[in-house]
């Protein structure tokens, strides 16, 4: 300091000097601008001038800026007027304080306030804590025990407006809890409840989930090639007359029936064709807890029969074997039996463990064989489920009935469904208005393996959605209301699904330890040659499996299945029906179709060892019907067409398919209408059409134009 200043306190004034400060009550506030103006300004005063003492400048100045260290280092002290060395200094009064000086104030106190610390009314959570999708700002703050109004400053910091009560996506919400302090996953909102049903540790809490379980009725779905006989088989066992009013041998609709075998319940799924068990499967719902695979003792292993097999592997069900229509004068069990083994379903008496029975489902024959076994299979696994407590189930069917409204057919695995709950399923919720049973009878209450009909749905839920009863029909409400934007805005693919291009990159974060492919060929030979290259591939990070090998064109029984197991479907000569092509596109499904063998197999072990090349992409262009054929001199036979889709350009490449196998690839050799050459022909017109170095065209043959386009492929050396 100065020669002469005083000891002790920094910056106090000289000894014998009396000076006094006022400090402004707004400690921190900054008024630069203000004070350049009224530095400029003469100070008022009223009444007559007193007597000021001169005070050193120099000294005030180091008073103030021994402040800088301090909180106050902003004090704007008042102005001093020099006079006789002998009087005191007059402090001015604390002039009032603008309101733009307010505005900066507030807006600097915000600043200074984004670096503090978050003020907790609670500790922080010790373990992870579980979020429901579409979790609001106010309910973040609850589960991480801050202030709603700090969640709300991080998200700003982030650039998102938010109020409390609005939904987050499951990333933002999960970052913020990160920023917190506290790990934390978006669950959905039914395993939510779940895990906080488990997690409390209450002593009611406990004694309710152990006091209340009890067994419950096995979910059997019945399964198998068209006219095999399932739903004679549930004929037989319900003693109805289902059957009989079914056209074409074809399930009209999924039935869900209870049935009791020697005083024990068992629950009948049956499903038209694979597509509700897969579709529920695909969805994350589990009904089923056996499998019985119909096989017709006359008929044999079908393709439908493989399909079903296929299915019930890849969710881990177990199977019991139903060979059916063993009163034909012509049925082979034992060549059933073969065949079967041949597919790796080794039956009892072959020396695996698949049980099975002989039966006549139109003679009731070996049907209480079949009940037994179920029961025993389901002994073994030894099924219970929470009788009391909060509904929860999966929707099995969905319909709208006039004079009844929405209505589904529900499937209650926990708890208990009463008539006035309120629930949701899917992105739709709604409040039971009744129920039905399975025989037509009215019911208010439906315990745990109960088929039931439900109406009070607010709109159509989905088949496979889960059902979930909750007390909070607000909550109901706004859980469906964020899944129907999800959705809306969302596609259904997802980071589960493993494509070519990502695969090497994914194998090396071992976040793939195998790699499900599904095979569909022209021929029986292709398809074994191809089933072995591909299992072959196998390494030590990675292992090839085959859910499903087959013949014929990629259905929807195949994307669904894809879908289902994050599996990509490989096709070799073969093209995929309208139906699967939309709906791989829809769920992300990845369909690569080759014509020559030792592609498939190559792109493949280039695709594990992260070598893939630039991968091309085809983009459909047009489809033509072959209606007739001509022979021209010099030029061969022309396939006379109509142009049933986009359009068929002259520099198009072509292929042409007959009974969904693809029989020629290459190019437009000509393209006329009537006599003249045409560059293209569009939708809804008529063309003759060359194939370049091919004659063998037939009508009926389906003539597809596309182009390939070339789409960058990941390399990882």
């Amino acid at each position: 300091g100065r020669p002469g200043a005083p000891l002790g306190r920094p910056g106090a004034p000289a000894v014998g000097r009396s000076t006094t400060a006022v400090l402004p009550e707004r400690s921190g506030v900054k008024r630069k601008k203000d004070e350049k103006e009224d530095s400029k300004k003469p100070v008022k005063k009223g009444g007559a001038k007193p007597k000021i003492t001169v005070a050193d400048e120099v000294d005030l100045r180091e008073f103030v800026g021994t402040y800088k260290e301090d909180t106050y280092s902003d004090i704007q002290l008042p102005l001093i007027e020099k006079t006789d060395e002998n009087a005191e200094v007059v402090p001015e009064a604390p002039r009032p304080i603008s309101k733009s000086a307010l505005r900066r104030a507030a807006k600097e106190t915000r600043a200074h306030d984004s670096g503090k610390l978050l003020e907790f009314r609670k500790p922080l959570p010790t373990g992870p804590v579980f979020l429901t999708e579409g979790v609001t700002a106010k309910e973040l703050s609850e589960k991480l025990g801050v202030l709603a109004k700090d969640i709300v400053r991080l998200l700003m910091q982030r650039g998102i407006m938010a109020t409390v009560n609005q939904a987050l996506d499951a990333n933002t919400a999960v970052q913020i809890a990160k920023e917190v302090g506290v790990e934390a996953a978006v669950v959905p909102f039914e395993e939510e409840m779940e895990l906080s049903r488990v997690s409390d540790t209450t002593e009611a809490a406990v004694a309710a989930r152990e006091g209340a379980r009890g067994p419950r009725a096995p979910v059997v779905t019945v399964m198998g090639h068209v006219d095999h006989g399932k739903t004679s088989l549930l004929d037989a066992i319900r003693q109805t007359n289902v059957a009989a009013g079914e056209a074409g041998g074809i399930t009209q609709h999924i039935g869900a029936y209870r049935v009791e075998a020697k005083g024990r319940p068992i629950v009948f799924l049956d499903t038209p064709g694979h597509e509700a068990f897969t579709s529920m499967r695909a969805r994350g719902a589990r009904a089923t807890d056996i499998v019985v695979l119909v096989v017709a003792a006359d008929d044999g292993v079908m393709p439908q029969t493989i399909e079903a097999i296929d299915h019930a592997r890849a969710a881990k069900v177990p199977i019991v074997v139903a060979i059916n229509k063993i009163d034909k004068n012509n049925a082979n069990p034992e060549r059933v039996k073969k065949e079967l083994a041949d597919r790796g379903v080794l039956l009892e008496s072959w020396g695996g463990d698949v049980p099975f029975a002989e039966i006549s489902a139109v003679k009731k024959e070996g049907i209480d064989h079949l009940l037994e076994l179920i029961q025993l299979v389901a002994e073994m696994q030894e099924l219970s489920a929470p009788m009391e407590g909060h509904a929860r189930g999966v929707v099995l069917e969905a319909r709208r009935e006039a004079g009844r409204g929405n209505i589904a057919t529900v499937l209650v695995q926990s708890g208990t469904l009463s008539v006035g709950d309120v629930f949701f399923a899917g992105a739709v919720f709604g409040r039971v208005r009744s129920m039905q049973n399975d025989r037509g009878e009215k019911v208010t209450q439906a315990p745990p393996a109960t088929p039931i009909e439900v109406t009070g749905f607010e709109d159509l839920p989905q088949a496979g959605d889960p059902f979930q009863v909750v007390e909070d029909e607000a909550k109901a409400r706004s859980v469906a209301s964020f899944r129907q934007l999800r959705d809306r805005d969302k596609a259904m693919a997802n980071a589960g699904k493993v494509t070519l291009d990502q695969l090497f990159n994914k194998i090396q974060e071992g976040r793939v330890k195998e790699l499900p492919l599904i095979l569909k060929a022209d021929v029986a030979g292709s398809a074994e040659v191809l089933s072995q290259s591909l299992l072959g591939l196998s390494n030590e990070k990675v292992k090839v499996s085959l859910l499903h090998s087959g013949v014929g064109a990629v259905n929807i029984n195949d994307v669904l299945l894809a879908s289902a197991s994050g599996a990509i479907i490989i096709g070799f000569n073969v093209r995929p029906e309208k139906k699967a092509e939309i709906e791989a596109e829809k769920s992300g499904v990845e369909l690569r179709l080759h014509t020559v063998i030792y592609n498939v197999t190559d792109e493949i072990r280039a695709a594990m060892e992260g070598l893939l090349d630039p991968t091309f992409k085809e983009v459909a262009k047009g489809k033509a019907e072959v209606r007739n054929t001509f022979k021209v001199p010099r030029v061969g036979v022309v396939a006379g067409c109509y142009v049933t889709e986009g359009t068929i350009a002259r520099n198009a490449s072509l292929r042409l398919v007959r009974d969904n196998r693809v029989i020629y690839e290459g190019k437009v050799g000509s393209l006329r209408r009537f006599k003249d050459d045409v560059s293209e022909v569009k939708q809804g017109f008529e063309c003759g059409i060359g194939l370049e170095k091919y004659q063998d065209v037939k009508v009926g043959d389906v003539i597809e134009a596309f182009q390939v386009e070339k789409v960058a492929g990941t390399s990882a050396k």
